[in-house]
């Protein structure tokens, strides 16, 4: 696939439909070694995430359901992280035959990242429109639903642009970027004390 912002958009933005149809992970359309099935992977991941941030702000929750929901979230965010260095190893292997310019800049943020937010984004302009569709609350509500779901529209342009401009630096070698892995230490029972100590 050219990678281009559209097609990154319009594959979160299907990924977010299928998965409101049935409110479950669905089956992913694209070949599994694919940048396409890693972006609708992801997004999939981003939405169940969504919807257990939802339930776990609920005042009725029992802690005992409290406590497996925060346990799902630490698992999808290690997912999540694990699936945006995927992406850009991918992406990275796509400049590697690219000749760096010696005045190249170097960006801060990767394309991965780049486009984990743009995932995120997509959720909020779904669940935004959802609002101002509403058919039990306010004039008031549905307005100021509306202004923010214009906002988010905006972002998701200039999200686009910035992925584009991005991706076209890479390809003439303007830019360049570092793949930093996160080392999260709180999954790890190696680097977590509250995990060696238990297990000592």
């Amino acid at each position: 696939m050219k990678l281009e912002s559209a097609k990154v958009v319009e594959i979160f933005k299907n990924s977010v439909t299928d998965w409101h149809k049935e409110e479950t992970l669905s089956p992913n359309p694209f070949p599994q070694s694919s940048l396409e099935f890693l972006f609708y992977q992801k997004n999939q991941i981003d939405t169940i995430q969504w919807h257990v941030e939802d339930e776990i702000r609920r005042p009725d929750l029992p802690d005992k359901e409290l406590v497996q929901f925060k346990r799902k979230i630490d698992a999808l965010n290690q997912e999540r992280t694990d699936l945006v260095e995927q992406i850009d190893d991918q992406i990275s292997a796509m400049y590697k035959s690219v000749e760096r310019k010696p005045n190249a800049r170097m960006n801060s943020e990767t394309p991965a990242w780049l486009i984990d937010r743009m995932s995120i984004l997509e959720l909020k302009i779904y669940h935004m429109k959802e609002q101002t569709e509403r058919k039990d609350v306010s004039p008031e509500h549905i307005q100021t639903c509306q202004n923010k779901l214009n906002v988010l529209l905006e972002q998701r342009t200039d999200l686009s642009k910035c992925l584009d401009e991005l991706l076209d630096d890479l390809s003439k070698g303007d830019k360049f970027y570092k793949v930093y892995r996160q080392m999260k230490m709180y999954n790890d029972k190696n680097l977590n004390p509250s995990l060696y100590t238990k297990q000592a």
